[in-house]
Formats: structure tokens, C-alpha cells, sequence
């Protein structure tokens, strides 16, 4: 049975707890991280201070009886025992596939509860997998230990799952007074996180990666052999701006309010030679200069038990015994020492200065939940944390992920979105956009999570299948009569593409299927094997993509002429178009002039819901931004965004444009300053009424280096 639940929950002194109330006499606790061997050390003399008959040990206590003698205690006078041990070292036997003679004895143990602690680490490699079937004997029973479950939860069935995650628990200590009246409340020392987004990009746009994300790596990037950086003039520029003295500024060091506030603080760069950079650049710092800087990113193995070990010694060391009479900034590297399963409680804020929208969710929330450590400093509860993440990309894909959201357009359940908006109540994500403060809430973050398709609607003119809910897998029989009705209306329309018909027979899939295509499709994509019967009938969910794909064909004929109707909307300023007002909003003018007839506003209403709300919505907001911009642009340049935006619309009915020559000469001779354009070959006057059948031009047809100014 896994326990998904979060980081500084408690998993292990509940998991002890559990050994303690079911009387276990052989209880093993594996784990990734050998660092927190006297961690749980101390947890085991919190649960068990009054039990003689329970013992701890590990290979890593000088005062720890071997095992066997522990198996021998047990067996001849009845003792109990938790042992801990490391995942690495158990790695390394050749019982298992590696290179030593070692272990055998703790392998053969028949243990009552094996304790997988941190299972997300180092469990799913097929040296980690031989050493928990190894350990697992056929009464043994297993419990995994998780704060960050995203890379396991899909191996375990729901009923077997046991959650308590950060928002459950910021709910408890909410509405404790509600429920518990005068009592005290359990969780009020479990601070708030708060998480600030700067996109850097904004300001240092030289370092944008491929996927027009903030490239830390390369930022971060020193001269070979030295401790400085490559573009270090900007690291610098950086450091001043965070500490620039201001009373409005929100960036973390720029008042003194926000130094004592984040007097000790984790530091995450992208590698080992950028932290040593980074600390020599601190340390001449006129700012951070006050601050002792504590570099944990050393070369070496991350996993080193005694490396770690003095990793955290080190910091604690550097804090002391009062907090609030020192000042430290400590450097580590991405998935490095201090990011996981240990705990300082005098950090209040993490700084994310390293990763990309690649960033695997459960490193990300490990290292940020650091912070998140209850602490009473002189009399005084830790009530926020913060984090600084300087990638708004990658911040916004793993907090949908962190609240089980999928970041895909059209995925998006009702479901999702009320977790979502949990999230963001007791985890704030705020943008700062140069001195202001910009709240996230679910509509933003979900249409900033898909602004990529967005953009991909918006430049295909919303001929584009981003733009369709998933709604169109499930069709019954009723919703295929409607799309026939609505193909043989939009048929009528000559410009229009053929349109392929609608199966009658050939009904969608139904909730309980649809969730099960969705199952199979996550598992698919993690990369597990399906079995011959689970491939069978993935195949056999997808035939449902028949009927959605002819459905889009047919919605294609509303949807190209959307934007259109979008652009000349007129609506109040901070009015916005979405799905559901669409109708209300357009003018009837409009309507008539580019809807296909006998489309009326009930028979709209009938297919709305085959839209993804969020790409919808953000759609048509980016084509009135577009517009509004231009505003502001001169006459020249207006009219070329302006006509860029043009190009992107449809209208299906009128796709050839008969004007006569004369007309366009005229505007040829009024736009470009009196010259005269003629056909050489037309032995008529330019007065005589002669028309030209043409196709709008494009940088298709002229070559990809040519301009185009359409004038209407």
C-alpha cells in the first residue's frame, strides 16, 4: 500500500506508528537517501520512548548491533527491531545483479513490513526493482513512503492509495476553528507557500532556448578552468536588480523587510561549476556580501552518505544556534544534496535558478517543499514560505501536474478544474510583470498552460483540431443525428472543402470507456508495456476517432468563420468572448453576413460544448489584443499588423473577390503616391468596365522573401 502524502507530512513517524499499534517484529525501512539515517533514528525515539522490547539499528551506527544479532535477540527473548537500510548499498549486492558479496543475511531475513521510504526515488531502475522483490517475501507486507508520487501512483490501484496532500492539509488548518472550536490547532505551525514567477525572458531575451524558455544553462555557463561566467556582466545585472534598493520593488532582496525575511534561503543553479561561480560572485557582492554562502553543489556522488551528511552539518553550522543573528544563502545543483528527504527549518524560500518545462514534477516539488519545514525561531511560528521561480513555463506545468490537471487542449474535466482552484487558493502563484503583482486564478493559469495550441488556433484562422473538447470521442446516436443536420447545411456552401459523412452506426465511447482509453493512453505513454489484451482494446477505444475527425470536418465550417466575427465584435472594454456569450455578442449583422444560413443561435448552442473552453477563450482574446496593439502602431505599421492578422481569416463563402480594375488601380494610385499600374497587353482604355477574377495573395504564392499589403 503506498502512501502518497506530502513533503513534512510525518510519513515515517505515522509509518512507525504503524509498526508500533500492529506489533511488527521485523520491520525493514529502505530508503534512497542514507543522510537520513539519523533522522529517522531520532523519529524512531518519538515513537518508541517507553518500549524496551523495540530496537533500532543500521549498518551505519557504531552502537548498532549486527543483524544477526538483532534476528537472535528476537528470536530467543521476543525483541523487536526496525533496521534501516540504503537503497545504494543494497544496489551493489551481487544478489541482485551487482558487483559485491554482501547483504545476504538482510536479503534471507523474512521480514513482517518492508518500509520503502522516498519510493519515488531509486525503486523503478531494474537494480532497484530486484532488490524490493528480493526483500519481499510472500508474508511480508510492503508500504511505500512518497511525497511526490507522479512517476509511481499509475502502479497502484486507487483503493490501495492512501493521500494527504498539501491542500488537505492547508484546508485542515483553515477551517480547524470551524470544526474544532477553542481547541488548538494541530496545524498552524505548517506554513503557506507562496510561489512568485519572473520570466526573465522578458528581460534578458538572449537566452531563450528553442522552446522560447529561459536557457539557465547557458546563462549560467563559466569559462572552462575558472570560476567566472561566461556572460557574467548579466549574472551580475541580475544580482542588482534582485537586491535593488526600492520600496516598491517586489524582487526578493530589495528592501529590508524582505532580507529578514529570507535571512536563510536554498539557492537551486543547473550545475556544479555554476554554483562555485555563483558563490565567488556573492561573496563580492555588496548585497549578498552580508550573507555567509554555503556551497553543497561539490563534485562527487549526490547520494554519498557522508558527503550529504556534511553537506547538512555545514549549513546548519553556518546558520547557528540563533537565526535571526546570521545570514546564509546555500547553493546546491538540480536534484542535488539538500533537495530531498531532509529538512532545515530556518529556510523560508527556495530559489529555482535552474531546470525547463522538462523539469520532472516530483524533483520540482521535493526541492520547493524545503521551505515549507514548520519552525519556531525565538518564540516566533514560521507562518510563509516562498518560492522564486525565474521559469514561469515550467512553474505552471508542474503545478498543473502537482493538482492533476492535464496541460492538453480539450483534457481539461470540470474535476480538474476545481482542484485547480483548491491549489491556487492555499498556493498562490503570482506573476510579476515588471512593479506589479498579476494573481494567477484557474482560467489564466489553464490558458496560459495552453497557449501553445492557442497560438497554433489563432495563426490557422481556428482551422485547427487543438481548438475540439475530447467531448467529440463520446457522440451518441442523438449528437450524430445533429451532426448530420449540420452537414447538410454547411454542404450547401460551394467554397467549402467536401465534408465526409457521419457513421450513424459507429456511436462514441461512454464516460467509464473514455476513462479507460485515458488510462491505457497514460500508461502507453509512461512508457509501461501493455499487455496483447490491453493493446487490443486501446485499439479498439480508438476506432472512436472515426467519428470525431468527421465531426471536425464538419464543425470546420462555423468554426473558420469565428474569428472573423471575433475581430468586429463590439463589446466594453474588459468584456471578453468566450464559448458561451459567442452568440450573445456578435452582432446580428455579422451573424448574418458570415455564419452559414440556417445556422441560427439554438443550433450553435447544440455544439458548443464540442470546444475546448480555455483554448476558446484565450483564442479570441489574443485576436482583440492583436488589434488593440496595432492601435498604437503608426499608420504604416498598423496597417501591416492589421493585415497580417487578415490573413489568418476565413470566409468560405466569398473566397473568390471579382473587382474591377479600374478600382484597383485607383487604390494601386491613391496608396503608393500617383503612379499609374495597367495591364500592357489590354488593348481597351482603363475606363472600360473590365473585371479581374483573382485569389488574395499570400507569401505562398509570391516566395518566402516577399511582402504583402493587402488593401480591402
Amino acid at each position: 500500500m503506498p502512501r502518497n502524502a506530502k513533503m513534512r507530512f510525518g510519513k515515517t513517524l505515522t509509518a512507525l506508528q504503524l509498526v508500533k499499534e500492529l506489533n511488527y517484529r521485523r520491520t525493514l525501512i529502505l530508503t534512497h537517501r542514507p543522510v537520513v539515517d539519523e533522522g529517522r533514528f531520532n523519529d524512531f525515539g518519538k515513537v518508541f520512548p517507553q518500549s524496551p522490547h523495540f530496537r533500532y539499528g543500521s549498518k551505519g551506527r557504531e552502537d548498532s548491533p549486527s543483524l544477526a544479532a538483532r534476528q537472535e535477540a528476537a528470536d530467543s527473548y521476543g525483541l523487536h527491531y526496525i533496521y534501516f537500510a540504503s537503497m545504494q548499498d543494497l544496489r551493489g549486492s551481487e544478489r541482485v545483479g551487482g558487483r559485491f558479496d554482501k547483504n545476504d543475511e538482510l536479503f534471507a531475513t523474512q521480514w513482517d513490513l518492508l518500509i520503502v521510504d522516498e519510493a519515488h526515488e531509486g525503486t523503478q531502475t531494474e537494480l532497484g526493482k530486484a532488490v524490493v522483490k528480493e526483500l519481499l517475501k510472500p508474508t511480508t507486507k510492503l508500504l511505500s513512503l512518497t511525497g511526490t508520487a507522479f512517476n509511481l501512483i499509475d502502479n497502484y490501484d486507487a483503493r490501495d492509495i492512501y493521500t494527504r496532500d498539501y491542500i488537505m492539509e492547508q484546508r485542515a488548518k483553515h477551517d480547524w476553528d470551524l470544526t474544532h472550536p477553542g481547541d488548538p490547532n494541530p496545524y498552524a505551525s505548517l506554513p503557506t507557500m507562496n510561489i512568485y514567477t519572473y520570466d526573465l525572458g522578458s528581460l534578458l531575451s538572449d537566452y531563450l532556448d528553442a522552446e522560447v524558455a529561459f536557457n539557465f544553462r547557458e546563462f549560467f555557463r563559466t569559462i572552462p578552468g575558472t570560476d567566472r561566467f561566461v556572460h557574467e556582466s548579466d549574472v551580475l545585472a541580475l544580482l542588482n536588480l534582485m537586491t535593488k534598493p526600492d520600496a516598491d520593488s517586489l524582487y526578493p532582496y530589495a528592501t529590508r523587510a524582505h532580507r529578514e525575511l529570507f535571512r536563510h534561503s536554498l539557492r537551486v543553479l543547473p550545475r556544479v561549476d555554476s554554483a562555485r561561480a555563483l558563490s565567488r560572485l556573492l561573496k563580492e557582492h555588496n548585497v549578498f556580501g552580508l550573507f555567509r554562502i554555503v556551497n553543497v553543489a561539490g563534485e562527487g556522488d549526490d547520494d554519498d552518505e557522508s558527503q550529504t551528511r556534511d553537506a547538512l552539518r555545514k549549513v546548519q553550522q553556518a546558520i547557528g544556534s540563533d537565526p535571526d543573528r546570521t545570514l546564509t544563502g546555500t547553493l546546491t545543483v538540480a536534484g542535488g544534496r539538500l533537495t530531498t528527504g531532509v529538512t532545515v527549518p530556518e529556510w523560508t524560500a527556495v530559489f529555482m535558478l535552474s531546470g525547463s518545462v522538462k523539469t520532472a514534477a516530483g524533483s520540482y516539488m521535493q526541492t520547493i517543499f524545503r521551505a515549507q519545514s514548520p519552525a519556531t525561531i525565538n518564540g516566533r511560528a514560521k507562518q510563509e514560505c516562498y518560492v522564486f521561480d525565474f521559469a514561469p513555463d515550467r512553474t505552471l506545468t508542474v503545478i498543473a501536474e502537482a493538482a492533476k490537471v492535464s496541460a492538453k487542449a480539450g483534457k481539461t474535466t470540470d474535476e480538474e478544474r476545481e482542484q485547480m482552484g483548491d491549489f491556487l487558493n492555499f498556493c498562490p502563484v503570482i506573476s510579476i510583470q515588471g512593479s506589479r503583482m498579476v494573481p494567477y486564478d484557474t482560467p489564466r493559469l489553464l490558458e496560459q498552460l495552453k497557449r501553445v495550441y492557442v497560438e497554433r488556433v489563432v495563426q490557422g484562422g481556428f482551422d485547427d483540431t487543438h481548438l475540439y473538447s475530447d467531448e467529440l470521442l463520446k457522440l451518441a446516436e442523438v449528437d450524430l443525428h445533429d451532426f448530420s443536420e449540420l452537414k447538410r447545411i454547411i454542404g450547401t456552401t460551394p467554397a467549402m472543402a467536401k465534408t465526409p459523412d457521419i457513421d450513424i452506426n459507429r456511436q462514441g465511447l461512454t464516460n467509464e470507456e473514455y476513462a479507460e482509453k485515458e488510462a491505457l493512453d497514460k500508461k502507453k505513454r509512461s512508457r509501461q508495456p501493455l499487455t496483447e489484451q490491453e493493446q487490443r482494446r486501446r485499439d479498439e477505444l480508438n476506432e472512436a476517432r472515426h467519428n470525431r475527425d468527421n465531426a471536425i470536418s464538419i464543425l470546420r465550417g462555423i468554426s473558420v468563420r469565428m474569428p472573423l466575427m471575433i475581430y468586429g465584435a463590439e463589446i466594453a472594454d474588459g468584456q471578453e468572448i468566450n464559448i458561451d456569450n459567442f452568440t450573445r455578442l456578435v452582432d446580428p449583422q455579422s451573424r448574418e453576413e458570415f455564419m452559414p444560413k440556417g445556422v441560427d443561435k439554438a443550433m450553435f448552442n447544440k455544439f458548443k460544448r464540442y470546444y475546448d473552453r480555455d483554448i476558446f477563450a484565450a483564442a479570441a482574446r489574443r485576436i482583440r489584443e492583436l488589434t488593440r496593439a496595432a492601435d498604437n502602431l503608426s499608420v504604416e505599421e498598423r496597417i501591416e499588423r492589421i493585415a497580417n492578422l487578415f490573413a489568418t481569416f476565413h470566409n468560405p463563402d466569398k473566397e473568390t473577390v471579382l473587382t474591377p480594375w479600374r478600382v484597383v488601380n485607383m487604390h494601386l494610385s491613391d496608396t503608393l503616391g500617383g503612379y499609374c499600374f495597367y495591364d500592357k497587353d489590354f488593348s481597351h482604355t482603363l475606363s472600360e468596365p473590365r473585371f479581374i477574377e483573382h485569389t488574395p495573395i499570400t507569401t505562398e504564392t509570391l516566395g518566402p522573401n516577399s511582402r504583402v499589403l493587402e488593401i480591402n
